[in-house]
């Protein structure tokens, strides 16, 4: 089980004042759960993804993970322990093909039908990606995908998504919540994904809306959607932001 218990998180701004990002979040995710985190841009959705994967250290607070304190373990550190982050805007490796991250993310080779299966979950066609570099001359919607297949090549325990919708088109896009459905059914480990799409919520057991670096609602996905659908104008922004 995951636990944040009472996480801020500060950063100094221009005028050398501290600016909250997050304000004494605390929730629960138990084993084998679908969690949405949405909310307006730039309300700290994105910021608590990073402090459970230890790439941003919160200000106060603990982030617990199966019983252990892990709020000063490193990033490698959490990843041994088996949680996986996928970033809006992924890193790219000269040198390194397709085929190999995925062997590496799984933690030993990989057959090509397996890697193949994993590329075309997230909509590509995979035997002309395999032995391609991970480089400049992949678009950034298709490096975006080829992680998000890295992360399901691997044994975790908390897979965590960041918007894993951005920058990819509408038929690759239906591929993924196909991907994300099955992960749902088969309950291999639990999954947070930050998204502001419908289509991605409903997936969810339950919902947690984050605005202004606080928690404006939680609760089963029956319950919170519906009553969040309201606050949605047709490009899926809270009105009034």
């Amino acid at each position: 089980m995951l636990e944040l218990q009472n996480i801020s998180f500060k950063v100094n701004a221009e005028d050398n004042k501290e600016l909250e990002i997050i304000d004494d979040v605390s929730f629960k995710l138990p084993e084998d759960r679908f969690l949405v985190i949405t909310g307006p841009n730039g309300g700290g959705k994105s910021t608590i993804a990073r402090i459970i994967m230890g790439i941003e250290k919160p200000t106060s607070g603990r982030v617990i993970y199966n019983g252990e304190d892990i709020t000063d373990l490193s990033i490698t550190e959490r990843a041994k322990l088996g949680i996986g982050y996928a970033f809006q805007q992924p890193p790219r490796f000269k040198g390194l093909t397709v085929r190999r991250l995925l062997s590496v993310a799984h933690g030993s080779d990989l057959p090509e039908a397996k890697c193949c299966e994993y590329l075309t979950n997230v909509g590509l066609c995979s035997r002309e990606y395999l032995n391609r570099e991970i480089d400049n001359s992949l678009s950034g919607g298709e490096v975006k995908r080829i992680e998000i297949a890295s992360l399901m090549a691997r044994e975790l325990g908390v897979a965590i998504f960041d918007e894993p919708e951005a920058g990819i088109d509408l038929w690759s896009f239906t591929m993924l919540v196909d991907t994300f459905k099955a992960m749902s059914r088969g309950r291999h480990n639990s999954v947070i994904i930050i998204s502001h799409q419908e289509r991605i919520m409903k997936l969810a057991d339950d919902l947690i809306v984050i605005a202004n670096g606080k928690i404006r609602s939680e609760g089963p996905r029956d319950e919170v959607l519906p009553k969040l659908l309201t606050e949605f104008d047709d490009s899926c922004a809270f009105r009034g932001e």
